[in-house]
């Protein structure tokens, strides 16, 4: 391959690294958000996070295409752009960490609220199961506390 050639895919693989480090380095800021949104219990600014997470998760799952692409043509660009990567991959870890950590505060609340309803209706949530026509069907204590 000409030097030419060679400097061109560098110079492309580095842009999308760049990019790469830019979505990501807005990925952990809507994290973050999500997290606030969590705390807060503020549905409009979680929808908005979510929303956004994805966009940026799309992206970012594009630029790998074309990261991949760039790096199986040049191999000699790929490694010059090793140290890039690696900084990117860190980044990308905090972002699974922060994601599986908002992850677990969900679960967290779901189960609250599912306790909190099973304690409402009278309904035992752990043995719940599905009909055929996909309502929840949940085995009842003797005495409901609240009627609905």
């Amino acid at each position: 391959m000409s030097p030419h050639l060679q400097a061109e895919f560098g110079a492309a693989l580095r842009t999308v690294l760049d990019e790469m480090s830019a979505t990501t380095a807005q990925l952990i800021v809507v994290l973050d958000e999500e997290r606030e949104a969590l705390d807060c219990a503020d549905a409009k600014a979680l929808n908005r996070a979510g929303e956004a997470k994805q966009m940026l998760m799309r992206r970012l799952e594009q630029l790998d295409v074309e990261r991949l692409h760039l790096s199986s043509t040049s191999t000699e660009a790929a490694q010059q752009m090793e140290a890039t990567w690696r900084e990117l991959l860190t980044s990308l870890a905090t972002c699974r960490d922060k994601n599986q950590r908002n992850g677990a505060l969900v679960g967290q609340r779901l189960t609250q609220v599912r306790r909190a309803l099973s304690v409402l209706t009278g309904t035992d949530a752990q043995n719940s199961t599905y009909s055929p026509n996909g309502a929840v069907q949940g085995t009842h204590r003797s005495v409901p506390l609240a009627q609905v």
